[in-house]
């Protein structure tokens, strides 16, 4: 059975400004981790694309969520990578939540919403407390617009309080993250293996 998963980094660093994103290595290291069950990820920098603010799937010209929302269908896992800013998830990962608000009204003809079916996971970075509250935030608003969150569905690192040191700084990546990293992509493959065999039934 062949599982397709996308990564958002959503970093709020743009690739041409060519500093290295702690959000991407921590989403390198899942798409690492899940390679070895032969899951390929795509993994997308959100702030690369224009997604202009808004609640529905397509908000008009030059808007960049309707090809991004096409890789999100075409997708049986999502995982959702935020840094910590204020204590919270970034601006970033907000919008694209916000733009999946549109899947409550999209459904197909048993009622089910489009994102049904697809299990969703968080990575989290910071330099700050936070990362309980930041994945409890998306987990949420996942759930909410329908998708899938299995256990242990996080994957997280906090640095010192106003440190300087990144979690791209490491040299070695801790312990207790590559366990994390490896809980997180064996239950997410697990439950996305289950679902694609057997849908949720739907209103007919």
């Amino acid at each position: 059975m062949t599982i397709k998963a996308l990564a958002f980094n959503a970093t709020l660093k743009r690739s041409d400004n060519k500093e290295p994103s702690s959000t991407g290595r921590m989403l390198d290291l899942i798409a690492a981790e899940m390679a070895k069950s032969g899951v390929e990820t795509e993994t997308i920098r959100l702030a690369d694309h224009d997604i202009v603010p808004g609640v529905t799937s397509d908000e008009g010209p030059g808007d960049a969520w309707p090809a991004l929302r096409e890789k999100v269908l075409a997708a049986d896992i999502v995982i959702f990578g935020t840094p910590i800013w204020m204590g919270q998830p970034d601006s970033i990962s907000k919008r694209v939540l916000e733009r999946m608000d549109a899947f409550l009204e999209e459904t197909d003809d048993e009622g089910r919403m489009v994102s049904y079916g697809k299990v969703a996971a968080v990575a989290v970075v910071g330099n700050e407390d936070g990362a309980h509250h930041v994945s409890a935030e998306m987990y949420q608003a996942l759930n909410d617009v329908g998708f899938t969150i299995p256990a242990n569905a996080v994957a997280y690192w906090v640095g010192e309080a106003m440190g300087s040191t990144n979690f791209v700084d490491l040299k070695k990546v801790p312990k207790e993250v590559a366990t994390m990293i490896a809980v997180l992509s064996r239950n997410t493959i697990h439950l996305a293996k289950l679902l694609k065999e057997s849908q949720y039934p739907g209103e007919k």
